[in-house]
């Protein structure tokens, strides 16, 4: 055999073995188990923000109906799926009228005790609240403006980033906009001054090794940062199809316009439901849960579900 000769099939070999590792190759997630419904309570009707906890999931549902007006929060137990309508412990109902649009929220422990950090998404009043819980109780005790330049700003998406002996730092987001933003460890009122961090890629983005031609005209949802492995899950719905984007190497001080994982992603498409719509996503014990807005022709189907096979190394 010539030289030559053999010199090209080294390279296609060589070149074969890049292949298998490319996006052909991608780990991708497109099936789910139910780990419980969340029917709709007090008027509300619309799953909203999302949050995992080690133990419990939490997913708040809204009266989308009355602009918002009011909405209840579910605590479901990632292992059995026994659920519970939370109660509000501030005046004793089974709801609150505080939230707004509770589009997103995220948990912190100050002072060992449990809080929800919610973000409402009005332009008036507060755009951030924080109720502390304890088991199936919950009491609203601190709510922030939340303003860029100056200029208040109803973000859509919160996550925490870290917590020191002193402040507590978040992601906030709106559209496809991240910013840094943060608080004092124990303040209960005040002002989030945000500054803007990195912007997220949605165009071009590979899911199961290929792009998705209308990826750009899905709506936006929450999203998770799992501070620890630096890595942000980026949730995007349109009718019956939703899709997680991954973004890797994620750090506090991180800028710029970040671009998905090649070979990392997730995605539903549902031939049983019209309407499947995740509306927020979290991590725990590194399985990826995530809550919906799920319906078929007839009837309201919302849940908590997690993705089946997955678990973040």
């Amino acid at each position: 055999m010539r030289l030559s000769t053999r010199l090209a099939i080294v390279v296609a070999l060589v070149t074969g073995l890049v292949g298998l590792a490319g996006p052909a190759n991608a780990a991708y997630y497109n099936t789910y188990s139910d780990v419980a419904s969340t029917p709709d309570a007090s008027g509300a009707t619309g799953a909203q923000g999302f949050a995992a906890g080690a133990s419990y999931l939490y997913s708040i549902k809204t009266r989308t109906s009355q602009n918002d007006d009011r909405s209840v929060i579910y605590r479901v137990n990632k292992k059995t799926g026994a659920r519970v309508v939370m109660k509000n412990g501030t005046n004793g109902t089974s709801y609150n009228t505080w939230l707004g649009h509770a589009n997103d929220m995220t948990i912190v422990d100050i002072d060992g005790k449990h809080h929800f950090f919610v973000v409402t998404m009005r332009s008036s009043g507060a755009q951030l609240v924080k109720l502390r819980y304890d088991g199936t109780t919950y009491r609203k005790v601190g709510s922030y403006a939340v303003k860029l330049s100056g200029s208040t700003r109803a973000v859509s998406g919160i996550s925490r980033v870290s917590v020191t002996s002193s402040r507590i730092n978040f992601f906030f987001k709106s559209g496809r906009q991240v910013y840094r933003g943060g608080i004092s460890l124990r303040a209960n009122s005040g002002t989030v001054a945000l500054t803007k961090a990195f912007t997220l890629k949605v165009v071009g983005a590979l899911v199961n090794g290929k792009t998705v031609s209308d990826l750009d005209t899905f709506s936006n949802q929450g999203f998770f940062y799992d501070a620890p492995k630096k890595v942000l899950y980026y949730p995007l719905t349109k009718a019956n199809r939703s899709v997680v984007l991954v973004y890797r190497n994620v750090a506090a001080s991180t800028t710029g316009s970040l671009t998905s994982a090649r070979d990392l992603s997730f995605r539903i498409t549902s031939s049983a439901y019209k309407k499947f719509e995740i509306e927020g996503v979290g991590t725990s014990g590194g399985r990826l849960y995530f809550n919906t807005n799920r319906a078929t022709s007839s009837a309201a189907k919302d849940g908590v579900h997690v993705f089946k096979g997955y678990v973040a190394k």
